[in-house]
């Protein structure tokens, strides 16, 4: 009788050692979850733009503005503004 009230005891010991070390994963893991999803809103939360000139996409955070339009690097971005530039002196230009 003393050896199954033993074999109770540590199956009720080891039951309830389980049931919290359950729930302190549980809520390590929410934490976590939470962590990165702050994580994911600060840092990796920029929205991702579109360059005017070469349509590749990139971090609006990386990326530069200009009159409107936005651009992957300042090469493309005087490119861009040059060839707008000559597309006006051409449409500008007296037809005969």
């Amino acid at each position: 009788m003393n050896l199954l009230i033993i074999r109770l005891i540590i199956f009720a010991v080891l039951f309830l050692a389980g049931l919290k070390l359950y729930r302190m994963y549980r809520e390590w893991k929410l934490d976590r979850e939470e962590l990165l999803e702050d994580d994911r809103e600060g840092a990796g939360g920029n929205q991702m733009v579109r360059c005017a000139w070469c349509q590749v996409h990139v971090p609006e955070s990386e990326a530069q503005r200009e009159g409107g339009e936005w651009f992957c690097s300042s090469a493309h971005r005087d490119r861009y503004l040059q060839e707008q530039q000559e597309q006006e002196d051409r449409d500008d230009e007296p037809r005969s």
